[in-house]
């Protein structure tokens, strides 16, 4: 969540760091941030919100909150990849070299990015993308250090972080490229299928 009020850029930066589950009060962590930084919702002018990849009613409910926000007040909106954010915090935290950032697809698939990190650059090498398990392994195997949420599930040597509310503010502070709250979609990779119900048999009498 990212505050500004001046030219000079945002101002202030809250973050509430919840770990309760699938029962995650969303206004009462805004709340909490809030409340953290000394400021009411009033002062808000942007908002920053992580699309994922990740979990996806989650990502659905933090976009539609910034969606209710925008409607009720005139907030600028930025959407940001959490594999950018997690890029940035293995930086912050001194992980340097080739570094694959690994975060759970479900059906046995991986999503898979893969970046540089210097002390001072960071370079994204591959972009996101769908990967086996396999494929993984095979970075693992060729140096690279894996992080992300779950990523000592399948690499125990890996290194396990999370996306983190102060790090996408951090990031936020230098971008422009608001979007409308009505065009802001979660990072899924996968095509979206339907499957077309079969019409209701007539059981003989």
């Amino acid at each position: 969540m990212v505050h500004g009020g001046s030219d000079a850029g945002p101002l202030c930066l809250g973050e509430a760091i919840e770990t309760g589950g699938r029962s995650t009060n969303a206004l009462g962590l805004v709340e909490d941030a809030l409340r953290q930084a000394q400021l009411d919702r009033g002062q808000i002018e942007c908002l920053a919100i992580g699309l994922g990849p990740g979990s996806y009613t989650g990502i659905r409910l933090a976009i539609a909150l910034a969606q209710g926000w925008q409607l009720a007040h005139p907030v600028k909106l930025l959407g940001l990849s959490s594999v950018e954010c997690l890029a940035a915090q293995a930086q912050a935290e001194g992980i340097f070299g080739r570094v694959e950032i690994v975060i759970d697809a479900q059906r046995d698939e991986l999503y898979l990015a893969g970046y540089d990190l210097g002390p001072q650059a960071r370079r994204e090498l591959e972009p996101l993308r769908l990967a086996t398990l396999a494929e993984g392994q095979a970075r693992q195997r060729a140096g690279a250090t894996l992080i992300g949420p779950e990523v000592t599930h399948w690499f125990p040597a890996g290194r396990v972080l999370f996306p983190r509310a102060a790090t996408l503010g951090q990031l936020a502070r230098d971008r422009t490229d608001f979007v409308a709250g009505e065009r802001m979609e979660p990072i899924y990779l996968r095509e979206a299928r339907f499957v077309k119900a079969p019409p209701p048999r007539t059981l003989p009498a």
